[in-house]
């Protein structure tokens, strides 16, 4: 049954701009003090699981523009083809350091460098892969008027107990879409900085 989508999405210029002013500050400054912990984290995954050390996929972005997402790879290669498949804790398919990587999120960081390219924002929508945006009915497409982000309101919220390619998941994204303001931006950040410092939510 088609959900109906009640309120035209208008975009503020000077919203957006401040957005991505702010994007590519905090993006660069959290790239240069996360750098050891980057490499470190890259180390870890060449000596548990060999290479490649990132994980690339393709994702569906603003107005449906497809493009390669980056995050450090924590299942055993032979698995990556199968990582949409979410099967919680205790996923045989991840690795002893992907478990680690994964409950800390830093497996999220690199995806800072598609923020800097502007293919992602800090918060907004998370990107889907291209077969499942192909199932969505009419009124899910709306998230996409907006640039996917790193988090949002269903990663903050519920992301270990709803799938995101639920319709409850999306119905969050057009919350976001609705309040969308640089206040409900840093207070999705804060809480973000908050479940990865107690690893709530995470597997």
């Amino acid at each position: 049954m088609q959900r109906p989508v009640y309120f035209v999405y208008r975009e503020r210029i000077g919203y957006r701009l401040l957005r991505r002013g702010m994007d590519v500050v905090i993006a660069l400054a959290a790239l240069v003090l996360l750098a050891p912990v980057l490499a470190a984290a890259a180390v870890a995954v060449l000596i548990d699981d060999g290479s490649p050390v990132l994980f690339r996929q393709r994702r569906v972005g603003r107005f449906e523009r497809v493009f390669t997402i980056y995050k450090l790879r924590t299942m055993r290669h032979e698995n990556c083809d199968d990582a949409y498949t979410t099967r919680g804790e205790g996923d045989p398919r991840v690795t002893r350091v992907g478990r680690w990587l994964r409950r800390l999120s830093i497996d999220e960081i690199p995806q800072l460098v598609n923020v800097l390219r502007g293919e992602m924002a800090l918060v907004g929508p998370r990107p889907e892969m291209p077969f499942v945006v192909s199932r969505y009915e009419s009124w899910q497409h709306v998230r996409h008027l907006v640039t996917p982000g790193i988090t949002c309101i269903w990663q903050t919220r519920c992301r270990s107990t709803i799938p995101l390619d639920r319709p409850e998941a999306t119905e969050l994204d057009l919350e976001y879409i609705r309040r969308a303001s640089p206040l409900t931006d840093g207070a999705l950040l804060a809480r973000t900085l908050g479940a990865v410092i107690s690893a709530r939510g995470a597997f």
